[in-house]
């Protein structure tokens, strides 16, 4: 599917067993060697069952390149325009991204790679991880995709390697041109 600069599409994530998650509007921002990248200016609707708000800053979204290995494309990255109150990158843990036309589906694995806004990166939720492998049934190939790519994305955010030294930068000003423009 070709996507043109500021083509709306939307984010469907659900967590295991069809469960509904996280859903709101993006636009399309383009492609690099890191995958597709999307965007979420300040003032964009996000809900979940029980929840809902609005961003406080623009975000812009990487979905990892489809031609990756599934071992490496197990995550949604997610990195947020300061300020903001204390996450600079926030990196879910999923399956492997996939667009079906103009919505990028995932299943969210309940575990997150966080850069706070202090430089400190943690993991979360590995205490719902591990409630949900016994709670919802996960398959051990879908446990070990999660911790592999868990492990990864915390190693290369830890070491601010590529797409996490700065290059989302180029993104968040494409999304502050396009939304001046809009």
């Amino acid at each position: 599917m070709a996507f043109v600069l500021g083509d709306l599409v939307r984010v469907e994530m659900e967590k295991w067993g069809d469960r509904p998650h996280w859903q709101f509007d993006a636009v399309w921002l383009g492609s690099d060697r890191h995958g597709d990248w999307i965007g979420f200016p300040s003032g964009t609707a996000m809900s979940r069952p029980d929840l809902a708000f609005v961003s406080q800053n623009d975000q812009v979204g990487l979905v990892p390149a489809a031609d990756l290995p599934v071992e490496q494309r197990a995550f949604v990255a997610t990195f947020h325009a300061v300020p903001h109150p204390r996450v600079l990158v926030y990196v879910d843990i999923t399956s492997p991204p996939r667009w079906d036309g103009h919505v990028l589906r995932t299943v969210d694995l309940d575990l997150d790679v966080i850069r706070l806004v202090g430089g400190e990166v943690i993991i979360d939720d590995e205490d719902e991880f591990a409630e949900h492998q016994v709670e919802l049934g996960y398959p051990p190939e879908i446990i070990a995709l999660a911790e592999s790519s868990r492990d990864r994305v915390h190693t290369v955010v830890l070491n601010e390697d590529p797409p996490y030294d700065g290059s989302h930068q180029r993104w968040l000003d494409v999304l502050e041109t396009l939304s001046r423009h809009t």
